[in-house]
Parts: structure tokens; sequence; C-alpha cells
């Protein structure tokens, strides 16, 4: 059987303050909040900017022992070197820190833009690149430039892990068995994103585990899920945990209701 871990995409939002987070709830103690609820969390900073080596390890200090995190690969990556040439720019992104989540770090997202159609070599290509162990990771991370400068950076991982990665795409040319073989070949999730029909959704079984992420299914980002719709997902994740680890977030973040839809999902599944 595999687990099963339900989250929200991101924390700090000021609209969840007095809603979600109760009234007077210190900033700072936000992510602790959260992760007394949830079993993850993916981080989102992370897809906009490089971060810090202390920054992950605060967020990793933060949460519970068992607690995991999903990161979010760079933008700079996907949507504006769209795959191509980013060698240098995914030494950065591993040497920004993530490593120092440990044994805390679960799969890395990256996420292509709609605009991104399949082409089976650049992203054979791109995939070939990422790193499988946390050791691999750190070794990729020597390379880093000086967008990373040398008292900024983490080279090394405390011990030799698994590292899991799982692709969104938003462009319906992905939507072939050459880019579902593509993924298998290389072990990388294919994730399934509820979009309110306005991406692709697919239930590809690529990887070792599944990697959902909840942006809505009225409306993107801002509509809430039914009781129904979340027996639904309740219903699937119990199937899928079967066989594999299954990461479940929301992203349906505009109007606060991803935290709470999370937790009734969480209710359903234990």
């Amino acid at each position: 059987m595999g687990r099963i871990r339900v989250g929200i995409s991101g924390w700090a939002y000021p609209a969840w303050r007095g809603d979600f987070y109760p009234r007077g709830l210190v900033q700072r103690r936000e992510l602790e909040y959260a992760a007394a609820r949830m079993g993850s969390v993916e981080i989102n900073g992370s897809f906009y900017s490089l971060q810090r080596p202390s920054s992950y390890a605060a967020w990793r200090q933060q949460t519970p022992d068992d607690f995991v995190f999903a990161v979010k690969g760079g933008r700079f990556i996907t949507h504006m070197k769209k795959l191509r040439g980013v060698e240098e720019a995914l030494a950065n992104f591993f040497a920004s820190g993530v490593l120092a989540l440990g044994p805390k770090l679960g799969p890395v997202l990256w996420q292509l833009p709609a605009n991104l159609p399949f082409d089976a070599e650049r992203v054979g290509d791109f995939l070939d690149l990422l790193p499988r162990t946390t050791t691999e990771a750190a070794v990729l991370a020597t390379r880093h430039d000086a967008k990373v400068p040398e008292d900024r950076a983490l080279t090394t991982s405390e011990q030799e892990l698994p590292l899991r990665h799982a692709l969104e795409f938003r462009s319906p040319t992905f939507c072939v068995p050459e880019a579902y073989d593509l993924l298998r070949r290389y072990g990388v999730a294919c994730v399934v994103a509820d979009t309110a029909g306005r991406f692709p959704k697919v239930v590809e079984d690529t990887a070792d585990f599944r990697y959902v992420r909840l942006h809505g299914d009225q409306e993107l980002y801002t509509s809430g899920y039914s009781a129904t719709a979340l027996d639904e997902w309740a219903a699937c994740c119990r199937d899928w945990a079967r066989t594999e680890d299954v990461y479940v977030y929301f992203d349906n973040d505009a109007k606060g209701y991803a935290p709470h839809d999370a937790l009734g999902l969480i209710d359903r599944v234990g």
C-alpha cells in the first residue's frame, strides 16, 4: 500500500488570515499551523525565484518529522528557457537550497506553459538531465554559476535518497502515447491536473507515484470542491494508493477554498 499525502500549493496567502488561519496567528507560524493539519505542502515560491538554503532549512524546522515538501521547479527553466540549454539553470536550482530539506524533500514539480508543444527530443533531453537521487542533485549543484553565490550555495546532501519528478503539461499536444511512454522511460509522473476544463486532464500511470493538482473543477483557481467531488477524488486516491504513493495539492486558493478542501479530502482518505 502507498501513502496518501494531501496538502496545499503554498501557504502564505493574506486572504486566509482570519479564515483558515486563526485571527491573531503571526505570519511566521502559518506553515507550522498548516503542517500540523496536512501531510505535505507544495513550495511554489521556488517557481518564481531562487530561494536560499536558510529558507528551506527554516521550513524544514517548522514542520513535523514525517512531513514532506514538494518543490516547484523554476519558471526560468520551464517558461523562459522552455527546457532548452538549462544545464546551468538546473544546477542553480538545486544549489539554491533544495537539499536543505533533507528527508522531507518530496517530488519536484515541473509545470510547462500552454504554449510549449510536445517535442520528444526537447522533453527527452530535459528528462535525461534530471537527477534521480539527492547525491546526483548535489553533484549537479556544484556546477552552479554566479546567480547562486558561493556563500549561499548548498552542494552537499545529508544522505542519498531517491528523488522523484512530476511533469504538468498544459498543451494538448502532450496527450499522445509517445509522450506517456517517454515519461515512463524516465519514471516521471504525469500530473493529474484538474483545471475546470481549460487544460488537459490526463490520468496516465507513468511512475511509481501519483501527483495530483486540483486547481478548481468549475472555475480555475477560484471554485471550491463540493462534497460529491471530494468523495470522487477520495475514491481515486484510495484506488491509486493500493500500489503507489499519492500526492495531492489544492491550488484553488483565490477565494481561500484550498485549505478547507484539503482538510475535507484528508477526512475522507484518513
